[in-house]
């Protein structure tokens, strides 16, 4: 997994790239929450994530919890498989997917 984060001000974009799983979740979590300080509008791109686990959804809902009392999250560029984890799981009903 590889992760890169883009910051503007209040606005965060961060690009998640191959495996956000059972192995690679923990250390996206603790690279993305010192990031999230300040910030208000927060952008998760997928268009480069081939696969997501349920500790990778964890990852995902603990953010989304974590920006409700800062602000807003989007998830954006799902491919069709991480698309039908989060159909198949609800979160496309939890997560702003646009």
């Amino acid at each position: 997994m590889e992760t890169k984060l883009n910051k503007e001000g209040t606005k965060l974009t961060i690009e998640i790239a191959g495996r956000l799983d059972t192995l690679t979740a923990p250390e996206f979590e603790k690279e993305v929450e010192p990031a999230l300080d300040g910030i208000t509008d927060l952008t998760i791109d997928l268009k480069d994530l081939e696969y997501i686990s349920s500790a990778g959804l964890r990852a995902l809902l603990g953010l989304a919890q974590t920006m409700e009392d800062k602000g807003q999250m989007k998830v954006t560029n799902p491919n069709d498989a991480v698309m039908d984890v989060f159909s198949v799981t609800g979160f496309d009903d939890i997560l702003n997917i646009v």
